[in-house]
């Protein structure tokens, strides 16, 4: 039987995040998420969506005549099928790159892929489900995300640039909670520490006020 994976939607948009923000994007959002964050913006992907086959997918990703493609939840790799959605994505010339929350292991997926990986903060709730192994895994086209509440996460995330030796092994972003974290506090912070790191909104957010992060 033909691989299928839980899809909660796949639609067009600006890129909101990252180091293509702004640009026109088709996003799979697959369904389910074995980690509750605090801040969580598209709970309504945790259940439900429908099955699709990788090939059914793959022909509406095609109908939208679009570079760019991110697969995100969720969780993507909770669905094992998910790594072959993404080689196929690839093999068709498609620029692939993946949400991922940091917990699951992401040593099988394609090194083409461009994954943008969250070190959860303390701030999250789950900072425990951080495997640190993942970090052995990433290059110098990857991005890690550190979605930042207060304080405490932008000390803890500063320690783990260096415990971590990250400035040199991937791009590294670093994000405000919206609601939480005042941004401008948080880019002086970065300025003022002259961190090396990509301080980054959500431009989705701001152009839609967009709570589901779409």
């Amino acid at each position: 039987m033909e691989n299928s994976l839980r899809i909660t939607e796949i639609f067009y948009s600006l890129q909101g995040e990252s180091n293509t923000v702004g640009l026109p994007t088709v996003f799979i959002r697959l369904t389910g998420c074995p980690l509750r964050c605090v801040y969580c913006d598209t709970a309504y992907a945790f259940t439900g969506g429908k099955k699709m086959t990788l090939a059914d997918i793959l022909a509406e990703v095609d109908q939208y005549g679009c570079k760019y493609i991110t697969v995100t939840g969720g969780e993507p790799l909770a669905q094992p099928a998910c790594l072959e959605l993404m080689t196929q994505l690839l093999d068709k010339g498609y620029t692939v790159s993946l949400e991922t929350s940091g917990a699951l292991d992401v040593s099988a997926v394609d090194p083409r892929v461009i994954k943008v990986m969250d070190l959860k903060t303390p701030s999250s709730g789950e900072v425990s489900k951080n495997l640190y192994t993942n970090i052995d895994h990433l290059s110098a086209h990857d991005q890690i995300k550190f979605v930042i509440g207060n304080d405490e996460d932008y000390h803890w995330s500063k320690a783990l640039l260096t415990e971590y030796d990250l400035l040199n092994r991937s791009q590294i972003l670093f994000s405000p909670v919206m609601g939480q974290q005042n941004p401008t506090e948080l880019a002086e912070k970065i300025l003022s520490d002259r961190l090396p790191v990509r301080f980054q909104i959500q431009l989705h957010k701001l152009l839609w006020d967009d709570a589901q992060g779409k």
